[in-house]
């Protein structure tokens, strides 16, 4: 069996060609034509264009807001117990379970005899998780929840994305599922 092969003859690029030209030029008519479009849809209050296709979607940010799908996950947040202490047992199962690791904990000793550990440090890095909702499955204690549905706000540096075990705190409330995995 035999190949056949064709040939193609290369182009030889002439100087607009390799200045990009012909793109830039492609590129500035497609975003003049989208501006007039928009334009001409805000003037005159119309919903779809003269082509008979939808205006561009723009969503006028803050007074706008789109609406979260209904599996959104959200921010994370750490559940407390009836005592209002923190509910996680520093059992270390998210931060296994974390494929991004992302989560850094700290145990320490309770004072509290039926309680074997808690956390003294706990962090989630915002800049590295991936929000996959595989430390709220990890969890036995039912401690760490991602079902709070905001949305990570943006910060001017990098370490203001670590949150710490107050912030997680704050945004948690009291739990009621009952320790141990029995509901009642």
């Amino acid at each position: 069996m035999t190949a056949t092969v064709k040939k193609v003859e290369r182009v030889v690029p002439d100087l607009a060609m390799k200045a990009y030209v012909p793109a830039i030029l492609e590129g500035l008519g497609v975003t003049t034509r989208h501006f007039v479009q928009n334009l001409g849809n805000l003037v005159s209050g119309r919903k779809k264009s003269k082509r008979g296709t939808e205006e561009i979607a723009t969503i006028r940010y803050p007074d706008e807001k789109r609406e979260y799908p209904p599996r959104y996950r959200g921010h994370h947040r750490l559940m407390r117990r009836e005592d209002d202490q923190v509910r996680c047992v520093a059992c270390f199962m998210c931060s296994t379970a974390c494929p991004a690791n992302c989560i850094y904990i700290e145990a320490g000793e309770h004072e509290d005899p039926t309680i074997e550990k808690f956390p003294v440090r706990f962090d989630i890095d915002h800049l590295v998780c991936i929000y996959c909702g595989m430390c709220e499955e990890a969890c036995p204690c039912d401690a760490i929840r991602m079902d709070s549905g905001e949305h990570t706000k943006p910060k001017y540096s990098r370490t203001d994305q670590r949150v710490h075990l107050v912030d997680l705190l704050e945004r948690g409330g009291p739990s009621i599922a009952k320790q141990g995995g029995r509901f009642s």
